[in-house]
């Protein structure tokens, strides 16, 4: 039995203390003085649990490390590649102008690298800042390049793009806290926090020579990825238990150049992997499966791990005595579980899309942003401990027409029994997917992405029903 109540005053109080998301303005309750009756009722949604399966890579920060999940047990690791930027129309100094040294002797006229390394800088990592962890670079092949025109997923193998008898070309042992710096060094504003691996010197000579050879090579990042070097592959393949977030690796190449005059100097020149090139993650979930199976809540977990699928009630909310009613009104409150506490546990997202269960995919390849009728986002309430979507009431109108319009056609034969059978699997299904947007100065969103960062947390749901909030408004004639 679903219990009615006839104080709309109530229900408006409570829905104006929730989280607001991106529909709140779009239809108001109308006054009854207007002829206009409105009543309320309370429906129960349920939820499960759902793979979100591989997503769109599209993230400018990459992962790299092995953790497990101390909450579920669930394990993450992550590995990536990375392009490298040049400067338009790069150029090193003169040929006669490079010192080097011959026969023991300081000489100009001598391409020489002096020494090479890479560095990749994070903002942050998860784990115990003291757990070593090791990482093996490899080069990227030369006839399998990561292409721009190309979409990559989190599940991309990125062997593929490594040369067939590929070794690694440096490696190193690290822990997140680099104890090779000064505690002053490492608590100073002017520190960034860093892996440092050295390369060999032959790899920073064969980019020297190249520049010499082919100078034409440097005239973009295009020519450059294509003509010497396409990137590097970085994975751990040593310890457990940390992940590190990298927002940027550089290439430094050392060497030496004299001016005019003769006095010789140190210099370097660097190669960024920016957003400007591609980079990848790749991302690999395990343990997943009992998640899965339990029914005693939903969860959401990131990245590309698991969503939560919602089925709407809404054959039931146009049902009997509304069936010629509107809906101006129709809230969903999730309710987080509070995480036990640890020193390591994972975060938890700060934004949820709500998107049709049959649209997700094409939402983010199509890199669409919410539209308040079949899509829609919002924000985590430390204080209520929830995400609300305070008015979904255009969507569940948007499904009750497009199913009648969908049996209409069946009954004109303009489809079969087979479409029809496939579309009512989804229609009335909706997916919560972690996601982070942008909005521009106008604050109009302008990008809705996968949230790729560390996040595990698990949601009222399963055999517990949602409720959800509905206001109806039945119009009468005088």
């Amino acid at each position: 039995m679903r219990p009615v109540y006839k104080g709309i005053a109530l229900l408006l109080t409570m829905l104006s203390l929730t989280a607001c998301d991106d529909n709140t303005s779009d239809i108001g309750i109308f006054p009854e003085s207007d002829g206009i009756t409105n009543s309320s009722e309370t429906y129960e949604l349920t939820t499960r649990s759902i793979e979100m399966g591989p997503v769109l890579a599209s993230s400018t920060v990459n992962y790299l490390g092995s953790i497990t999940d101390p909450e579920t047990g669930t394990n993450i690791t992550a590995d990536f590649a990375a392009q490298f930027y040049v400067l338009e129309n790069y150029s090193f100094p003169l040929q006669e102008d490079m010192v080097g040294d011959e026969d023991g002797e300081e000489k100009t006229g001598i391409v020489q690298c002096d020494s090479c390394e890479v560095r990749l800088f994070f903002s942050d990592y998860y784990g115990d800042g003291n757990n070593p962890m090791k990482v093996e670079v490899y080069e990227l092949s030369n006839e399998n390049i990561l292409s721009e025109d190309e979409v990559y997923y989190t599940d991309i193998d990125l062997s593929q793009y490594l040369p067939a008898d590929a070794k690694p070309i440096a490696s190193r042992v690290f822990t997140p806290i680099d104890y090779n710096m000064d505690e002053e060094t490492l608590s100073g504003d002017g520190y960034s926090k860093n892996v440092r691996v050295v390369l060999p010197k032959s790899f920073g000579q064969r980019i020297m020579e190249a520049y010499y050879s082919h100078p034409e090579y440097f005239k973009n990042s295009y020519y450059f990825i294509r003509n010497v070097f396409p990137g590097f592959y970085f994975r751990t393949t040593g310890g457990k238990g940390t992940m590190l977030s990298v927002y940027v690796g550089t290439i430094n190449l050392f060497f030496r150049y004299a001016d005019g005059d003769g006095e010789v100097y140190d210099a370097v020149t660097r190669f960024a992997a920016t957003p400007e090139v591609l980079q990848s993650t790749h991302f690999a979930n395990a343990n997943m499966e009992t998640l899965l199976a339990d029914n005693s809540c939903t969860y959401l977990k990131t990245p590309a791990g698991i969503c939560t699928e919602m089925t709407l009630p809404i054959d039931e909310l146009f049902a009997d005595e509304h069936a010629s009613d509107s809906i101006s009104l129709a809230s969903v409150t999730l309710t987080r579980y509070n995480k036990e506490q640890n020193e390591y546990q994972l975060g938890t997202p700060s934004e949820l899309l709500m998107v049709r269960k049959g649209d997700m995919s094409d939402f983010f390849t199509e890199h669409r942003v919410s539209n308040s009728r079949t899509s829609y986002t919002t924000s985590f309430s430390s204080a209520y401990n929830s995400y609300t979507f305070s008015n979904i009431c255009r969507l569940l109108s948007y499904c009750k027409h497009e199913k009648a319009a969908m049996e209409e056609k069946f009954a004109q034969g303009e489809i079969s029994q087979a479409e029809l059978d496939t579309y009512l699997e989804d229609w009335n299904k909706v997916v919560l997917v972690p996601v982070v947007t942008s909005t521009n100065t106008s604050g109009a969103q302008v990008s809705v992405t996968h949230d790729l960062s560390l996040n595990s947390i698990r949601l009222v749901g399963g055999d517990t029903k949602i409720k959800m909030q509905v206001v109806y408004s039945k119009f009468h004639q005088n």
